[in-house]
């Protein structure tokens, strides 16, 4: 028994498997390219943008606020007193109180 090892045949691959692999390589190289173009224009657009705050919120007499949050037409302050002020955002008038119930 001869153990030598066998000589490795080379094959050439087919022109339509070059051909094949050649597209895939492109299509992953341009799908690489335009997901770095959508995120860069992401980050473009929305870098600059801060959210519009209200340049001054009179809280009720006593109140101290904690947290601020914000919707479309409204926004809220949480005061340390539990409870959420809402106020309209186009008049700056309070709109609605909502008492928080502590967790036991």
């Amino acid at each position: 028994m001869d153990d030598a090892p066998k000589p490795v045949e080379v094959f050439e691959e087919p022109a339509n498997l070059k051909f094949l692999r050649m597209l895939v390589t492109i299509l992953t190289g341009t799908m690489i390219a335009g997901l770095i173009v959508i995120i860069a224009l992401v980050v473009i657009r929305y870098s600059d943008r801060t959210a519009p705050l209200p340049d001054t919120i009179t809280l009720p007499d006593g109140a101290t606020a904690t947290a601020f949050t914000q919707g479309p037409d409204w926004y809220a302050v949480v005061t340390a007193d539990d409870r959420i002020l809402i106020f309209d955002r186009a008049t700056g008038k309070l709109i609605n109180t909502v008492g928080i119930r502590p967790t036991p």
